[in-house]
């Protein structure tokens, strides 16, 4: 069957899927171009189900292998009509079965946890925010051919300009310290890091009696050293699931802060300090406490995946 043929197929189908599109195309039986569309287009859309990967354009030529001419712009238009479109996948921690259980257990466990609990929470982590922001999407609003005028650019540096590593912390009332971590972080610095830095958030930020430290499983974290500490200085943890940024609500601060950094074009590392520390500052006790608020709906989507990944 030569000549043109408007399948619906596109970014989304699987390699595996081909032999199942070629025996539809190629079958002696079929009549009609549209009757083979059809089974087509339910097979594709089987097809992007199993696997969302393979490109129009490696499909297309695995096609003309066997004289199926598809042109990509019509099987991204046919796709695109059905609801199918293309898109940058999110990243997302790899989750193990044993990930994906402890993730479905802590939700379990803590959903119907009374608001007040998670009001008295100190959260915690550690980011790394680069000098130009080279893992941050930016656009530019500029006509054809200026590509390359200054304006136009982002400025890059061999090795990328360097970048610091800042730890913080918050809770429903407003954010705790934020500090630069200018040594490598070992069990040692994290240590002494806490002692300097999370009572004294505790009574800026007027948790009450009982207040909890959330962690995640960093080996810095979870060391025995690291543990022994925790316990000589009385310092309760929530438990924690390990691969579960999406359940730390800390994680959308960072993406506040670093916007608003990189919004303010730092020159280099010492404004880079400074701007952190300005931007941090300027975060309100009304932002956090909306993340607080809606956390619940966070174990609600971890338990509607069944431990897997969320939209957060």
């Amino acid at each position: 069957m030569a000549g043109r043929f408007e399948a619906c197929v596109g970014r989304g189908w699987a390699a595996e899927t081909l032999h199942d599109l070629l025996a539809i195309t190629m079958e002696p039986g079929l009549q009609a171009q549209s009757s083979c569309k059809d089974d087509c287009k339910s097979t594709a859309q089987n097809a992007v189900k199993k696997n969302p990967r393979v490109s129009a354009k490696d499909l297309q030529k695995s096609l003309a292998h066997a004289n199926i001419f598809v042109d990509t712009s019509t099987i991204r238009k046919t796709l695109n009509k059905n609801g199918v479109h293309g898109r940058t996948p999110r990243r997302k921690p790899l989750l193990s079965k044993k990930n994906i259980a402890a993730r479905l257990k802590f939700a379990k466990e803590h959903l119907d946890i009374p608001q007040h609990y998670w009001q008295n929470i100190l959260w915690t982590d550690e980011t790394k925010i680069e000098l130009f922001g080279k893992n941050t999407q930016h656009y530019v609003w500029r006509k054809k051919g200026t590509a390359h005028q200054h304006q136009n650019l982002i400025p890059t540096v061999k090795h990328g300009g360097g970048n610091i590593k800042v730890w913080g912390c918050f809770a429903a009332s407003g954010p705790g310290r934020i500090v630069v971590i200018d040594e490598k972080m070992n069990s040692r610095v994290y240590q002494d890091n806490l002692q300097e830095n999370v009572r004294p958030s505790v009574r800026q930020l007027k948790l009450r009696r009982g207040w909890v430290m959330q962690q995640d499983s960093d080996p810095k974290h979870t060391s025995n050293s690291t543990k022994e500490w925790l316990q000589q200085n009385k310092i309760r943890l929530l438990e924690w699931p390990s691969q579960s940024p999406d359940l730390n609500p800390i994680e959308m601060l960072w993406h506040d802060l670093k916007r608003a950094i990189h919004t303010r074009q730092p020159k280099n590392i010492a404004t880079l300090k400074q701007f952190c520390e300005e931007e941090w500052s300027k975060i309100t006790p009304d932002r956090c406490a909306g993340l607080i608020c809606n956390y619940r709906k966070r174990l609600v989507e971890v338990i509607a995946a069944k431990g897997g990944s969320t939209s957060y």
